[in-house]
């Protein structure tokens, strides 16, 4: 395995994009990861996976592809989070003008590279991120992703967080590309060594110096699974729900109420309180207005009825899980704790739809 990063073009010494790849225990994923971009054409590139102390064969995947170069993540310093000390630690390899943070269980569609990199350069931004198109299998992925998202791009439109005149600002961790200069100018990932939600901080320090972002969802460039059952669904949103909105406890609290709601005025109906035909219209009208609140996320209508019926109730479940967890300094993800800390004022992962489940 060699020692220095390799281009994805032999012809050409000087890459035009480095992508790295954090990778802890990426198995199941990072396979097929490398292989929709070691396809990608018309921009030179080289490939970086920061292997971040795996115990499966995620380091064995990586070396089998002859373009890839397989680095092992730097000492985990105090007040570094597992992944910036993974992603800093690549992006030190990393000999491009630009630089692609991905992640391992994201799969890039063909010629993806080559047209984010055009669009960065035609928007003249510093930083472009894109959300993913959300792939959903397993029942409570359907069921949660839409309310998740839904409320994202609710309280944070992407089009405040491309706009250079809003302070808002965004990222989303599976996919963002800077430019060097300015990445190395905000101090890059070492200046939010601590941040659960570094894409959000990232983002937060590129803006606030007075550098241009864009931020949009990108069913056109690539797709990803999160999470591949309910443990770490469970685990994930438990990490980032509390600091993705300002007041959790309040909104968990909303959400659960306007939930009931229709599920209320069913059992009144059933108790001949009052007239079932006033309450069969509450009922109906509820329950359409709930899935309704959802469709700001552009899932189908299956997982929307899905998400109004069982999502929300988990959802706020899981908001309040997060905000506890986060108060009480436990916050635990693939095999380590952090400490808790405060709600971001702005967001990554905006309106994302999923125009699946697929297999």
């Amino acid at each position: 395995m060699p020692d220095s990063p390799i281009s994805a073009a032999e012809e050409s010494d000087q890459p035009e994009v480095s992508i790295i790849i954090p990778a802890r225990n990426e198995e199941a994923s990072l396979g097929s990861c490398i292989e929709s971009l070691v396809s990608q054409d018309g921009v030179s590139f080289q490939i970086i996976v920061v292997n971040d102390q795996s115990t499966d064969r995620t380091r064995e995947i990586a070396a089998s592809f002859p373009k890839v170069c397989v680095i092992d993540a730097a000492r985990l310093a105090a007040n570094w989070t597992g992944k910036n000390n993974a992603v800093a630690t690549g992006a030190r390899a990393a000999t491009a003008n630009w630089l692609l943070f991905t992640d391992a269980d994201t799969i890039h569609l063909p010629g993806s590279l080559a047209r984010a990199l055009a669009e960065a350069k035609a928007h003249q931004v510093d930083m472009l991120s894109y959300s993913p198109e959300q792939i959903a299998v397993t029942f409570w992925e359907m069921a949660v992703l839409p309310v998740v998202f839904a409320e994202l791009a609710r309280q944070y439109p992407p089009s405040k967080v491309s706009d250079p005149n809003s302070p808002d600002a965004a990222a989303n961790g599976q996919y963002i590309l800077v430019k060097r200069e300015a990445y190395v100018t905000v101090g890059g990932h070492a200046a939010v060594a601590s941040s659960i939600l570094e894409d959000v901080a990232l983002a937060r320090a590129f803006k606030s110096s007075g550098r241009k972002i864009r931020f949009r969802y990108a069913a056109d460039a690539v797709r990803t699974r999160m999470y591949r059952n309910f443990r770490q669904l469970r685990d994930g949103w438990i990490k980032n729900l509390a600091l993705l909105f300002p007041k959790p406890s309040w909104l968990a609290l909303k959400l659960f109420l306007l939930w009931t709601i229709p599920w209320f005025a069913l059992v009144l109906a059933g108790a001949r309180v009052t007239s079932r035909g006033w309450l069969n219209l509450i009922f109906v009208g509820a329950l359409l207005y709930v899935t309704g609140r959802l469709r700001r996320a552009n899932f189908d209508f299956v997982m929307e009825f899905l998400g109004a019926l069982f999502g929300m109730p988990m959802f706020a479940y899981l908001l309040w899980r997060s905000q506890k967890a986060h108060a009480t300094g436990s916050v635990f993800w693939k095999g380590r704790t952090y400490e808790g800390q405060q709600p971001a004022q702005d967001v990554n992962l905006q309106n994302h739809p999923v125009t699946g489940p697929f297999s």
